[in-house]
Protein backbone atom coordinates (compact mmCIF):
# COMPACT_ATOMS: atom_id res chain seq x y z
CA UNK A 1 0.00 0.00 0.00
CA UNK A 2 2.97 2.30 -0.82
CA UNK A 3 1.55 6.19 -0.80
CA UNK A 4 2.82 8.22 -3.29
CA UNK A 5 4.98 11.39 -2.38
CA UNK A 6 3.69 14.50 -1.16
CA UNK A 7 0.27 12.75 -0.28
CA UNK A 8 -1.02 12.39 3.54
CA UNK A 9 -1.52 9.20 5.03
CA UNK A 10 -5.19 8.43 6.51
CA UNK A 11 -4.74 6.25 9.67
CA UNK A 12 -8.41 5.42 9.34
CA UNK A 13 -8.29 5.15 5.45
CA UNK A 14 -5.03 2.67 5.73
CA UNK A 15 -6.86 0.58 8.41
CA UNK A 16 -10.25 -0.10 6.69
CA UNK A 17 -7.84 -1.31 3.32
CA UNK A 18 -6.07 -3.76 5.29
CA UNK A 19 -9.23 -5.14 7.06
CA UNK A 20 -11.03 -5.18 4.08
CA UNK A 21 -8.37 -6.95 2.02
CA UNK A 22 -6.94 -9.45 5.05
CA UNK A 23 -11.38 -10.28 4.91
CA UNK A 24 -10.71 -12.91 2.04
CA UNK A 25 -7.28 -13.77 2.72
CA UNK A 26 -7.95 -15.55 6.17
CA UNK A 27 -11.47 -16.50 4.83
CA UNK A 28 -10.25 -17.98 2.07
CA UNK A 29 -7.02 -19.76 3.83
CA UNK A 30 -7.94 -20.14 7.42
CA UNK A 31 -6.84 -17.88 10.40
CA UNK A 32 -3.89 -20.36 10.58
CA UNK A 33 -3.39 -20.70 7.32
CA UNK A 34 -1.26 -18.32 6.77
CA UNK A 35 1.52 -16.37 8.28
CA UNK A 36 2.19 -12.68 9.39
CA UNK A 37 4.96 -12.41 6.75
CA UNK A 38 3.15 -14.10 3.66
CA UNK A 39 0.01 -12.01 4.91
CA UNK A 40 1.87 -8.53 5.02
CA UNK A 41 3.18 -9.68 1.47
CA UNK A 42 -0.30 -10.95 0.10
CA UNK A 43 -1.62 -6.86 1.35
CA UNK A 44 1.16 -5.01 0.24
CA UNK A 45 1.90 -3.55 3.93
CA UNK A 46 4.64 -3.88 6.37
CA UNK A 47 4.83 -5.75 9.62
CA UNK A 48 5.26 -1.96 11.30
CA UNK A 49 2.25 -1.47 9.56
CA UNK A 50 0.09 -4.13 10.64
CA UNK A 51 1.52 -4.24 14.40
CA UNK A 52 0.87 -0.08 14.54
CA UNK A 53 -2.74 -0.52 13.42
CA UNK A 54 -4.12 -4.00 14.69
CA UNK A 55 -1.26 -4.07 17.75
CA UNK A 56 -0.61 -7.97 16.33
CA UNK A 57 -2.32 -10.57 14.17
CA UNK A 58 -5.05 -11.36 16.81
CA UNK A 59 -5.53 -8.03 17.27
CA UNK A 60 -5.90 -7.78 13.44
CA UNK A 61 -8.32 -11.03 13.41
CA UNK A 62 -10.34 -9.69 16.07
CA UNK A 63 -11.26 -6.34 13.95
CA UNK A 64 -11.77 -8.29 11.04
CA UNK A 65 -13.94 -10.73 12.73
CA UNK A 66 -16.23 -7.52 14.37
CA UNK A 67 -16.06 -5.78 11.06
CA UNK A 68 -17.20 -8.86 9.02
CA UNK A 69 -20.29 -9.37 11.54
CA UNK A 70 -20.93 -6.11 11.45
CA UNK A 71 -21.38 -6.68 7.46
CA UNK A 72 -23.24 -9.81 7.20
CA UNK A 73 -25.46 -8.72 9.97
CA UNK A 74 -26.49 -5.36 7.87
CA UNK A 75 -26.56 -7.16 4.59
CA UNK A 76 -29.32 -9.85 5.95
CA UNK A 77 -30.83 -7.10 7.85
CA UNK A 78 -31.31 -5.25 4.62
CA UNK A 79 -32.10 -7.94 3.22
CA UNK A 80 -35.43 -8.47 5.70
CA UNK A 81 -36.18 -5.21 5.33
CA UNK A 82 -36.33 -4.77 1.69
CA UNK A 83 -38.98 -7.57 1.76
CA UNK A 84 -41.88 -5.50 3.23
CA UNK A 85 -43.85 -6.14 6.74
CA UNK A 86 -45.02 -10.27 5.84
CA UNK A 87 -42.65 -12.27 8.25
CA UNK A 88 -42.98 -15.23 5.36
CA UNK A 89 -41.90 -12.95 2.85
CA UNK A 90 -39.26 -11.31 5.18
CA UNK A 91 -38.14 -15.50 5.87
CA UNK A 92 -37.68 -16.29 2.08
CA UNK A 93 -35.71 -12.72 1.75
CA UNK A 94 -33.50 -13.58 4.37
CA UNK A 95 -33.21 -17.78 3.17
CA UNK A 96 -33.00 -16.41 -0.77
CA UNK A 97 -30.08 -13.91 0.18
CA UNK A 98 -28.24 -16.89 2.24
CA UNK A 99 -28.61 -19.13 -0.91
CA UNK A 100 -27.61 -16.93 -3.57
CA UNK A 101 -24.12 -16.48 -1.28
CA UNK A 102 -24.00 -20.90 -0.59
CA UNK A 103 -23.89 -20.96 -4.49
CA UNK A 104 -20.75 -18.25 -4.78
CA UNK A 105 -18.01 -20.42 -6.01
CA UNK A 106 -15.60 -18.51 -2.95
CA UNK A 107 -18.42 -19.63 -0.23
CA UNK A 108 -16.32 -21.61 2.80
CA UNK A 109 -19.01 -21.48 5.73
CA UNK A 110 -19.48 -18.90 8.59
CA UNK A 111 -16.47 -16.87 8.88
CA UNK A 112 -17.16 -16.66 12.46
CA UNK A 113 -18.07 -19.65 13.33
CA UNK A 114 -15.00 -21.13 11.30
CA UNK A 115 -12.58 -18.81 13.60
CA UNK A 116 -14.28 -19.93 16.63
CA UNK A 117 -13.65 -23.46 15.50
CA UNK A 118 -9.99 -22.82 14.42
CA UNK A 119 -9.62 -20.30 17.63
CA UNK A 120 -11.49 -21.84 20.88
CA UNK A 121 -10.80 -18.48 22.65
CA UNK A 122 -12.65 -16.09 24.70
CA UNK A 123 -11.91 -13.05 22.59
CA UNK A 124 -13.38 -14.74 19.26
CA UNK A 125 -16.10 -17.10 21.39
CA UNK A 126 -17.05 -13.83 22.45
CA UNK A 127 -17.13 -12.09 19.08
CA UNK A 128 -18.97 -15.01 17.56
CA UNK A 129 -21.43 -15.26 20.38
CA UNK A 130 -22.02 -11.44 19.70
CA UNK A 131 -22.75 -12.15 15.68
CA UNK A 132 -25.39 -15.01 16.86
CA UNK A 133 -27.20 -12.78 19.54
CA UNK A 134 -27.52 -10.32 16.58
CA UNK A 135 -29.04 -12.98 14.19
CA UNK A 136 -31.09 -14.36 16.97
CA UNK A 137 -32.33 -10.51 17.77
CA UNK A 138 -33.44 -10.06 14.19
CA UNK A 139 -34.97 -13.55 13.63
CA UNK A 140 -36.71 -13.09 16.87
CA UNK A 141 -38.29 -9.76 15.29
CA UNK A 142 -39.51 -11.84 12.53
CA UNK A 143 -40.75 -14.35 15.30
CA UNK A 144 -42.65 -11.55 17.17
CA UNK A 145 -44.12 -9.64 13.52
CA UNK A 146 -45.48 -13.45 12.53
CA UNK A 147 -47.31 -13.28 16.25
CA UNK A 148 -45.31 -16.21 17.69
CA UNK A 149 -46.42 -17.59 20.76
CA UNK A 150 -42.92 -17.82 22.13
CA UNK A 151 -40.68 -15.18 19.63
CA UNK A 152 -37.48 -15.94 21.52
CA UNK A 153 -37.94 -19.96 21.00
CA UNK A 154 -39.26 -19.09 17.23
CA UNK A 155 -35.91 -16.85 16.66
CA UNK A 156 -33.81 -19.68 18.26
CA UNK A 157 -35.14 -22.76 16.26
CA UNK A 158 -34.73 -19.88 13.08
CA UNK A 159 -31.22 -19.65 14.03
CA UNK A 160 -30.90 -23.08 13.98
CA UNK A 161 -31.93 -23.57 10.41
CA UNK A 162 -29.76 -20.68 9.74
CA UNK A 163 -26.57 -21.94 11.01
CA UNK A 164 -27.49 -25.49 9.99
CA UNK A 165 -28.14 -24.95 6.26
CA UNK A 166 -24.96 -22.29 6.22
CA UNK A 167 -22.53 -25.64 7.82
CA UNK A 168 -24.67 -28.41 4.97
CA UNK A 169 -24.27 -25.67 2.73
CA UNK A 170 -20.54 -25.31 3.04
CA UNK A 171 -19.35 -28.90 4.19
CA UNK A 172 -22.34 -31.20 2.39
CA UNK A 173 -23.75 -29.79 -0.57
CA UNK A 174 -24.72 -25.60 -1.56
CA UNK A 175 -27.81 -27.06 -3.71
CA UNK A 176 -30.72 -25.96 -2.35
CA UNK A 177 -29.45 -25.86 1.45
CA UNK A 178 -31.08 -22.51 1.97
CA UNK A 179 -34.43 -23.93 0.37
CA UNK A 180 -34.83 -26.49 2.50
CA UNK A 181 -34.05 -24.63 5.32
CA UNK A 182 -36.99 -22.23 4.11
CA UNK A 183 -39.20 -24.56 3.60
CA UNK A 184 -38.61 -25.81 7.47
CA UNK A 185 -38.93 -22.30 8.97
CA UNK A 186 -41.92 -21.30 6.96
CA UNK A 187 -43.33 -24.30 8.18
CA UNK A 188 -42.54 -23.53 12.03
CA UNK A 189 -43.95 -20.06 11.16
CA UNK A 190 -47.22 -21.38 10.38
CA UNK A 191 -47.48 -23.85 13.31
CA UNK A 192 -46.34 -21.06 16.49
CA UNK A 193 -49.10 -18.60 15.85
CA UNK A 194 -50.62 -17.34 19.23
CA UNK A 195 -53.82 -18.87 19.95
Amino acid sequence: MPVAKGTTIDPERTRATILHAVTQVLYERGLDGIGVAELCARLGVSKETLYRHFGSKDGLVQAMLEARSDRVVRWLTDAVEAAGDDPADQLTALFDTLQGWYDEPAFRGCALLNAATQHHTGTVRAITTRHLGRYLELLTGIADRAGAADPRQLGQQLLILVEGATVVADHHSPTHAGEHALQAALTLLATTRRT
